[in-house]
């Protein structure tokens, strides 16, 4: 059910308007707002409403070049002025903005924020519009843009921090539009949507799902020749200016046009794919991880990073986690969201080039991928760095758009090194088994084992929850047995799932013996032992050898530096090179926090445990 978006504020409440020049009426009288800087600090704390803003982001807003020595005092001052202008919260009578650890947090509704309001229409109308209600999708869609008064913010934009979130503002305002004369064309109802279309081309001329929406608007109206000229202009533009072509897409509908083909009124999936989206399914039994979800979620919001690299050992739902934001981000990328494998079906690694060869494609971003080495020919097996003007088109395609790029299973630095933005709006999700630890400047998510609630939660939505409380303590003993690691939780559901006749208690003594869990966590083609394969091909022969040694020590309940040292008969300094190594590959986990090598335990995970016991010991083929 559609939760319907939240009416303006009552009588005698404030409501603020960004999207045009920042405004504050109360019973429709225009509220003064004070001195230019008193107006920054307000633009700013209304642009992250409900969020706490740190004070360097506002003194970054008001003195971008020279903060003066009394700019913390004036801060003061200016959310003072805010405070009297807001007035209290509830019944209580608190402030509205309020101080904390992590800065100014400014509490407003829905029916106070035109932005608010706007997101609530959108996201409604998306909602219905899905569901096959296209005219009240069109209806709420236009609701929406009716609060969009111009660019947002535009009297204060001289200001380097309010304009990036001004910026935006108007990326989600076009992306709205998009839908909005996407879904009024889908109706037959395309001549409302011309003129609009038209004017919003020429201020965003390089914005392909525009130029997309301007053409079929223009051909359903009968106006054939104005389309194909649209998409001529469009060509000859990108040739011009960046050395690149329309997408295949765009270039799909023009041909369709060319022979009066009906592909030109846009489907669910044309307009999935004139928008760029190119994401596998959402995990349908994502369970847990709200911690690190909340984190990578507010981390891609953010203006300020680019890159995160989410990683953990094999099995620990790193895939999994970046699809579900990317999924949650729908609004947050107005020009696509994209998956790409960095590695081939076999566990090998593709070339740079052939990552961005797929990117491309996927992107509508032509690069000329010329040092490609086919897959199969001699050369196969050396990877194949990208040209330089590969490089450059890549990276001008980046900065000129705000996408979302998931690069997935990530071997190593070299690569992915030339694909990351070094400029622009873009951001890029990297999973990896080790910790990329060459890449600079990124954020790190390091994902653990789930914790015993989260891995029982999984578990039960496989198998339900009635037979789980059948013998809750062998429940636990069985996500135990398996490192609370996603994949192992997930391989015991379905297996428990289709043998229905078996004990909880039988499977839990079956997965608790060395010996045999490996055997057990098979369902179908889905093997942990493979995936355990994979991640020890990762390994240097050296941190083989070294991991085989530790296995056995680390079953015990983890080893320290002295363990190591013993274990590895080695000297100490050569110890702490080998663990650290052993860490950077995401074989071994380190304690969080600051402490001593001598004082640290280390910790292998259980089933990457006895993978490396069973080579040690000969039991296994090489993978």
């Amino acid at each position: 059910m559609i939760r319907p978006p939240a009416r303006p504020a009552t009588a005698g409440a404030v409501y603020f308007s960004l999207l045009g020049p920042l405004t504050a009426v109360r019973d429709g009288r225009p509220l003064p707002l004070g001195p230019r800087k008193q107006r920054l600090v307000l633009a700013t704390l209304l642009s992250r409403p409900n969020t706490p803003v740190p004070l360097d982001v506002l003194t970054d807003a008001v003195w971008p070049d020279d903060p003066p020595r009394t700019a913390r005092k004036n801060l003061q001052v200016y959310v003072s002025a805010a405070r009297a202008l807001l007035g209290s919260t509830g019944d209580d009578g608190r402030d509205r903005v309020v101080h904390g650890c992590g800065g100014y947090r400014l509490t407003i509704g829905e029916g106070e924020l035109d932005t608010l309001r706007f997101r609530s229409l959108a996201r409604a109308g998306r909602a219905t519009g899905e569901r096959g209600d296209l005219r009240t999708a069109a209806r709420l869609l236009r609701e929406a843009l009716d609060l969009w008064e111009g660019p947002p913010l535009n009297d204060l934009r001289d200001s380097t921090g309010v304009a990036e979130e001004a910026e935006r503002l108007e990326a989600r305002c076009l992306t709205v539009y998009e839908d909005w004369a996407e879904t009024e064309i889908e109706l037959g109802r395309a001549a409302v949507a011309v003129d609009g279309l038209r004017d919003l081309v020429e201020r965003h001329p390089l914005r392909e799902r525009l130029r997309v929406a301007w053409m079929n608007s223009l051909h359903q109206s009968g106006r054939q020749a104005e389309a194909l000229a649209v998409y001529d202009d469009y060509r000859q533009l990108l040739a011009r200016e960046l050395g690149l072509e329309p997408s295949p897409a765009m270039a799909a509908l023009y041909r369709a046009m060319l022979g009066r083909g009906r592909a030109a009124r846009p489907t669910a999936a044309t307009r999935e794919s004139a928008h760029g989206t190119a994401l596998p399914a959402a995990p349908k039994d994502f369970t847990g991880r709200r911690e690190e979800l909340r984190e990578l979620l507010a981390l891609l919001g953010s203006p300020d990073e680019r890159v995160v690299v989410v990683s953990g050992p094999a099995g620990s739902g790193k895939s999994a986690l970046a699809l579900r934001a990317a999924h949650l981000l729908d609004d947050g990328f107005p020009d696509g969201r994209f998956h790409v494998q960095v590695r081939r079906e076999d566990g090998s690694a593709r070339t740079p080039a052939e990552v961005l060869g797929e990117l491309g494609r996927l992107c509508g971003a032509r690069v000329p991928v010329d040092s490609a080495v086919p897959d199969g020919s001699e050369g196969g097996a050396v990877a194949a760095a990208m040209s330089p003007t590969a490089e450059d088109a890549w990276q001008r395609w980046l900065s000129l758009h705000r996408a979302l790029i998931v690069l997935d299973d990530v071997p190593d630095e070299a690569s992915v090194r030339g694909l990351l933005p070094r400029s622009g709006p873009s951001s890029v999700v990297l999973t990896a088994r080790g910790q990329l630890a060459g890449l600079a400047p990124v954020h790190r998510i390091a994902l653990a084992a789930l914790a015993d609630g989260e891995a029982l939660e999984l578990l039960g939505r496989l198998i339900g929850p009635g037979r789980l409380r059948t013998d809750p303590a062998a429940a636990l003993r069985i996500v135990r047995a398996c490192g609370a690691l996603p994949l192992a939780v997930g391989v015991s559901g379905m297996r428990l799932a289709v043998l229905r006749h078996l004990p909880l208690a039988e499977y839990a003594d079956r997965l608790g013996d060395p010996s045999a869990a490996l055997d057990e966590l098979v369902a179908g083609d889905i093997s942990v032992r493979l995936r355990m394969a994979s991640g020890w091909q990762d390994l240097s022969a050296d941190d083989r050898r070294a991991l085989g040694r530790l296995a056995g020590p680390a079953q015990e309940g983890g080893f320290t530096l002295d363990g190591a040292m013993e274990a590895l008969e080695c000297g100490e300094r050569a110890a702490i090179r080998t663990v650290e190594s052993l860490i950077d590959a995401g074989a071994v986990t380190s304690p969080v926090g600051e402490v001593t090598a001598h004082a640290a335990l280390y910790e292998v995970p259980r089933l990457l445990c006895l993978y490396a016991r069973e080579r040690e010991e000969g039991r296994v083929s090489p993978a």
